[in-house]
């Protein structure tokens, strides 16, 4: 009876079977979380990373002017100095390409597209930005083409020259007798100086039509320009300050000029460029260390809303009435007064490389050096994370920082230029 109650404690044959698979699972969950977390790390864990779908064959070296880069449907189009070059989102294949005649050079580029028809000005030798050329981004046609008259400055400086909306093709004509006082007339003899209301003209966007020369106010010139859907808007330098203006698009008419300063005149000689044309927000930064520098937004008629100090290492985003930007964190601003709706932790040892803002959500391409790149999304009403990845490979990976962030379909494309820009594009889905 005593061996019989001894053997009875010894462990049956499933408590040796349930023994041996807790030995052996434990050392197999830790390898496992530890492969998931290597995985998750190098952007391979499924659920958890960023992919590289595709990417454009490599490009020759790049002139430092004459880049831009847009979505028209289901094509990504890339400009620079020599050519025009389209690809298919979804395939990264190259569909067609305009190579510029002769020995011109591409010198200006439309931020924007309209009726998918691009604008861009051409220079020959030292003869200036002096031809304007619209481009269907369809097919990589020119539709047309018309000269205006250009400053003698360097083709970098050419930027918001000509622009596209509202059926319209706008640019402005420069004079490089410009830089004196706005308004004052040459002296005897000299060669009359272009007035401002002879420098801002619209032609239809599709046939070249000429429509209008815009009434600018007298005493100013015309140094941006962008177009809405309603109304044309011109930033303005004028003979004692900086003043913003909108034109009827049917006959180029003044709707209204307001200044951009609130408590004091901005100077008339302010860096001035449209981050964005609906809503109107605007770029400004007096040439003083202690002047404004800043992006201020406008409602449709005229009236300031908020101000919001410029700052971060990218360009901004615009949109959902707010104002995205960042370098190590990401921030949100209502345009409507300036105030910050929402911040980011900051990262620290990580920076961002491009965003993309737009139907609720804000994205940003993040670059560490401590490990490969990650992609954060933003909810842009609250500044929820709603995701994060890491990409499979860093999005530089050779080929330069990225210039620019398109949203199409699952993908998000990142766009580069500049003179060490090797691949136009590259695309990336979650997975």
């Amino acid at each position: 009876m005593a061996d019989r109650a001894t053997d009875s404690t010894r462990p049956g044959p499933w408590r040796w079977a349930l023994a041996v698979l807790v030995l052996l699972g434990v050392p197999l969950a830790l390898v496992g979380g530890i492969a998931s977390c290597v995985a998750s790390d190098t952007g391979n864990l499924p659920g958890d990373a960023m992919e590289r779908v595709w990417e454009t064959p490599e490009d020759k070296t790049a002139a430092e002017y004459g880049n831009a880069a847009w979505l028209v449907g289901d094509t990504v189009v890339r400009s620079r100095f020599d050519a025009v070059t389209a690809f298919d989102a979804g395939t990264g294949k190259r569909r067609w390409e305009y190579a510029v005649p002769g020995r011109a050079e591409i010198c200006a580029t439309s931020s924007a597209v309209a009726d998918s028809v691009a604008l861009i000005g051409l220079m020959e030798g030292d003869k200036g930005c002096a031809t304007v050329a619209a481009i269907d981004l369809k097919d990589g046609r020119e539709l047309w083409r018309t000269d205006r008259r250009p400053d003698t400055g360097d083709p970098k400086d050419e930027s918001d020259v000509v622009a596209t909306g509202a059926g319209l093709a706008v640019l402005r004509d420069e004079d490089e007798r410009w830089g004196g006082e706005p308004g004052r007339e040459p002296a005897a003899g000299a060669p009359r100086v272009l007035p401002g209301d002879r420098a801002l003209r619209a032609f239809d966007l599709r046939t070249g039509a000429p429509r209008w020369k815009a009434a600018v106010p007298k005493g100013c010139l015309p140094r941006r320009v962008a177009v809405a859907s309603e109304q044309v808007l011109a930033a303005l330098q004028c003979a004692t300050e900086a003043k913003l203006a909108a034109f009827d698009p049917a006959d180029g008419k003044a709707r209204w000029t307001v200044p951009l300063g609130a408590r004091r005149p901005v100077a008339a000689n302010a860096f001035m460029s449209f981050l964005s044309a609906e809503p109107i927000v605007l770029q400004v930064q007096e040439p003083v260390g202690h002047g404004l520098h800043a992006y201020l937004a406008f409602g449709p008629d005229g009236r300031r809303q908020g101000q919001i100090d410029a700052f971060g290492g990218r360009p901004p985003a615009v949109a959902d009435g707010k104002l995205f930007a960042g370098s190590s964190s990401v921030s949100a601003f209502d345009l409507a007064t300036g105030k910050e709706v929402w911040s980011t932790e900051t990262w620290g040892w990580r920076e961002i490389t491009g965003m993309y803002a737009g139907n609720g959500r804000v994205a940003v391409f993040t670059h560490s050096r401590k490990g490969l790149d990650e992609l954060y999304v933003y909810d842009s009403a609250s500044g929820e994370t709603v995701d994060e990845r890491t990409f499979d490979h860093d999005t530089d990976d050779g080929n330069d920082e990225l210039t620019g962030l398109f949203r199409y379909e699952d993908l998000y494309i990142a766009a580069r230029w500049g003179e060490d820009a090797r691949r136009p594009f590259s695309a990336y889905r979650t997975w």
